[in-house]
């Protein structure tokens, strides 16, 4: 495949899976609760999920009392059920489209996600898995900034040229810290009205506009 010289500025785009590739949320809160008996933190009451979902993670821990030591095993449990069910996980419509057209533009595509390599992988199947350069994956719930930072020099990038998009108030932290731009989605895990209030660089309204900014920016002579 002949790809094109990347668009100015961004050289590599760092994507976060659940909420952005993939629409996992309706498997999350089909779940939530069975891991929340599981590990003795408060369930999650049906009319309180669009609340917690203009929270940030730190705020909702606490708000479900989550013991913080259970923090890994908890992630890991999550994970296998993620690998159980990953048959009934699919990507968002336009994110294939997406990520083709990136790649055909020669942008660098990375992934950074808290779920594993393997469960990202399967959902985005073995043609979509192979435009991806780099996997950042297994990243703890509060690990991203550290892991995106790691990503980026791994990648040999400087921050001013990466575009690292997510759904979650954790993305926008992250890629504060790291000092690259932020780009929010609004199909994900958190509301849009709280991901705006946060001032990102880019809000994206549907995969496409992600792919329709690359083709807006103008490569210099």
């Amino acid at each position: 495949m002949n790809f094109e010289r990347p668009p100015a500025p961004y050289r590599l785009v760092v994507l976060d899976f659940d909420g952005t590739l993939a629409d996992s949320f309706p498997w999350f809160c089909s779940v939530i609760n069975g891991v929340a008996d599981r590990y003795g933190f408060r369930r999650i009451d049906e009319e309180e999920v669009e609340a917690l979902r203009a929270l940030g993670a730190r705020e909702i821990v606490k708000r479900l009392r989550v013991p913080l030591w259970k923090l890994p095993a908890i992630s890991r449990h999550m994970h296998d059920l993620a690998s159980r069910d990953i048959g009934a996980m699919r990507l968002f419509p336009g994110v294939p489209e997406m990520m083709i057209a990136l790649a055909r533009r020669g942008t660098g595509l990375a992934v950074l996600s808290s779920n594993t390599e393997a469960n990202v992988r399967s959902v985005l199947g073995p043609d979509l898995a192979g435009l991806v350069g780099t996997y950042a994956c297994g990243a703890s719930l509060f690990g991203k900034a550290r892991r995106l930072s790691a990503l980026i020099r791994r990648c040999g990038a400087a921050p001013a040229e990466v575009l690292s998009i997510g759904d979650e108030i954790r993305d926008a932290e992250a890629a504060r810290a790291a000092g690259c731009a932020f780009g929010a989605v609004a199909w994900g895990y958190t509301r849009v009205d709280a991901l705006a209030r946060l001032g990102p660089d880019h809000l994206f309204a549907v995969p496409a506009e992600i792919a329709g900014l690359f083709a807006d920016l103008a490569v210099p002579a």
